[in-house]
């Protein structure tokens, strides 16, 4: 008879990140919000797309609104999360308003920076017109 040994089960600490960042991705077309821990490691996210919002209304900034406000209240019950510095990439119009409804869910942003692409060298131009 073989008896089998159950090891007691190591209950999970809660992971507290009073200190993070937020990563603002906003196109046209979506608006995708990241928190991360100091490092960069992803905590929660949510996106325009994944509120229910279909189509073209995915870049309004209502959109990134309640896509902001989604993330950030499970940032706060998951993680604790109190403090963000922001990093706002791409030209969308949830740029503003994604850190708008951060600061009302009781977030405190310390910075934002803007990290958009910038192209250098650009795509190849058209050619040149023979008359």
């Amino acid at each position: 008879m073989a008896e089998t040994v159950t090891t007691p089960k190591k209950k999970k600490s809660r992971r507290s990140v009073p200190q993070g960042q937020v990563h603002v991705q906003a196109t046209f077309n979506n608006t995708i919000i990241t928190f991360t821990d100091p490092n960069g490691g992803a905590l929660t996210a949510s996106s325009a797309g994944a509120c229910g919002f279909r189509g073209s209304k995915k870049g309004t900034a209502y959109a990134a609104q309640v896509a902001a406000e989604k993330a950030a209240t499970a940032a706060k019950q998951q993680y604790g999360v109190g403090k963000v510095d922001a990093y706002v990439s791409g030209v969308g119009l949830g740029r503003d308003a994604a850190i708008r409804a951060l600061a009302a869910q009781g977030i405190q942003v310390e910075t934002i920076k803007d990290v958009t692409g910038v192209p250098h060298g650009g795509v190849r131009p058209r050619k040149a017109r023979r008359v």
